[in-house]
C-alpha cells in the first residue's frame, strides 16, 4: 500500500481483476490482506469469525507494532471501532439516540442555516481570489465538522485544531514522531474537552457521556469515552468532507448529470448514493481480524491478520454492479446497494446524518451557484494523504459570483 496515497481506481481495478481478495503489505513491512470484492467484503464485514478487537492482531500481539506506527489509532483506540459483541453493542448504544432518522430530521433546519452561511463565505472567499475559492476549505469541511462539534458540545474554537489533528491521525503517510505527537495531543485535547464539561455540562452528547462514565459500573470507562469522542469527531466530518467534495468533482465532470437533478429529472439523494459507491470517501478501512484461519473467495486469511476492507474496489466491482461499473450514473438501478458505508454490526452509526449532510449541501451549492464549476483541471488536483481517506487535498472552484 502507498502510505502517499493516490488515486485509487487503476490499482483497485488491476487487483479485482485477480480476484476478490489481495496480499498487501502495510507500512513498517507489516503482512496484510484487503478484500476488494463486493460479494467477498459484504460477507467478510459480517462473518462471525471476524473481530475488530486488538487483542486478534497477531502482530502487535508479538510486539511487532511500534508506537509511530500510522495506523496504530485504527487498531487500538478504545471505543466501538475496537470493540465485538456485548462491548460494542454497549458503546453503541450510548451514541445511537443521536443519530436516528428522527434526530437527524430534527437537525434538518440547523444545518440548512450554518450551510446558507458557508456559501455567504465561499462567495466572499471567491471574490477574495480572483474569482476562485477553495471549496472543501471554505464548505466542505466546516459544514460537517460544526454540526458533529455542536452535537458533542465542543467549543467553535477547538475546531481547525481538532481537524488538523484528525488528519495527521488519519493519514498513513504521517512520520512516527509526528503520529505520536499528534495522537498525544488529540487525546490530551478531549482530555481537556471532557473536564471543562464534567465541571459544566449541557445539552449535548459529550455531556450525556461523561454522565454514563459518572454513573459508576461498567457503562463507560475514561479511556472509552476520549476514544469515542474521537471517533465522533473523526468519522464524523472526515468521511462528509469527502463525500461533499467528491460529489462536487463528479457533478462538474458530468454535466449532463448535474442537469437531470436540476431539472427534477433525479434527486440530490441519488447524487450522494452514487458519490458512495462510484468513489467511496474511504478507500481502504483499517482493521478487522479472522479469528481462525479464514478462507474468503477461495483466498486463505491467516487468524490474526489484519485486514483491510476495499470500499473504493468494491464500489466498482462489475461483477456486482455492472460492466458499467466505472461509470457516474445517477440514475442507476440495481438490487446491489453499495458497501461504502459499512455492512453488519459496525455499519456507520452516522449514515443517515452523512446522507442528509451532504445532499442538502449540494442542493443548496448549485442552487446558489448553478454555474460552478472546478478551477483547475481534474488531474491538476493534490490527492489526499494516505490510501484510507479517498478525495483531494483541495478543490479549486469558480462559483461563478
Amino acid at each position: 500500500m502507498d502510505p502517499a496515497g493516490g488515486c485509487p481506481h487503476a490499482a483497485n481495478a488491476r487487483l479485482l481483476a485477480e480476484g476478490a481478495v489481495a496480499p498487501v503489505v502495510l507500512p513498517g513491512d507489516i503482512q496484510g490482506m484487503a478484500v476488494l470484492g463486493h460479494e467477498a467484503l459484504r460477507d467478510f464485514l459480517s462473518h462471525p469469525d471476524v473481530a475488530k478487537g486488538p487483542r486478534h492482531f497477531t502482530a502487535l500481539a508479538e510486539g511487532r507494532i511500534p508506537d509511530g506506527w500510522p495506523l496504530l489509532t485504527f487498531a487500538t483506540v478504545p471505543g466501538m471501532t475496537t470493540a465485538d459483541g456485548a462491548d460494542h453493542r454497549r458503546l453503541r448504544t450510548l451514541v445511537s439516540s443521536a443519530f436516528t432518522a428522527r434526530r437527524v430530521e430534527e437537525l434538518r433546519p440547523r444545518v440548512e442555516t450554518v450551510t446558507a452561511g458557508l456559501l455567504d463565505g465561499l462567495a466572499a472567499a471567491a471574490r477574495a481570489g480572483d474569482g476562485v475559492a477553495d471549496l472543501r476549505r471554505h464548505y466542505a469541511l466546516p459544514l460537517p465538522l460544526g454540526v458533529i462539534c455542536e452535537l458533542l458540545g465542543v467549543d467553535p474554537a477547538h475546531q481547525d485544531r481538532l481537524h488538523h489533528l484528525s488528519s495527521l491521525v488519519v493519514a498513513t503517510d504521517t512520520e512516527p514522531a509526528q503520529a505520536v505527537a499528534a495522537n498525544r495531543e488529540l487525546v490530551e485535547l478531549l482530555g481537556s474537552i471532557a473536564a471543562a464539561k464534567t465541571t459544566a455540562p449541557g445539552d449535548d452528547l459529550t455531556s450525556a457521556l461523561i454522565a454514563a462514565r459518572d454513573e459508576g459500573g461498567d457503562r463507560l470507562s475514561q479511556p472509552e469515552l476520549i476514544g469515542t469522542l474521537l471517533l465522533m469527531i473523526i468519522a464524523g466530518h472526515e468521511t462528509t468532507l469527502n463525500l461533499v467534495t467528491n460529489a462536487v468533482r463528479a457533478l462538474c465532470a458530468h454535466r449532463d448529470q448535474l442537469a437531470l437533478v436540476t431539472e427534477g429529472r433525479a434527486e440530490w439523494a441519488d447524487v450522494v448514493e452514487e458519490t458512495l459507491r462510484w468513489d467511496s470517501p474511504v478507500s481502504y478501512f483499517p482493521f478487522r481480524y479472522p479469528t481462525r484461519d479464514l478462507t474468503v473467495a477461495g483466498t486463505l486469511i491467516p487468524r490474526g491478520t489484519p485486514v483491510l476492507a476495499g470500499y473504493s474496489a468494491a464500489g466498482r466491482d462489475t461483477t456486482a454492479h455492472g460492466p458499467d461499473a466505472d461509470r457516474f450514473d445517477i440514475t442507476r438501478t440495481s438490487s446491489v446497494k453499495h458497501l461504502s458505508l459499512g455492512h453488519g454490526p459496525h455499519y456507520c452509526l452516522g449514515a443517515p446524518l452523512a446522507r442528509m449532510e451532504a445532499a442538502l449541501a449540494l442542493e443548496a451549492l448549485f442552487t446558489r451557484f448553478p454555474d460552478l464549476d472546478l478551477a483547475v483541471p481534474e488531474s491538476k488536483l493534490t490527492r489526499h494523504s494516505g490510501f484510507v481517506g479517498n478525495s483531494v487535498r483541495a478543490l479549486p472552484v469558480r462559483p461563478g459570483v
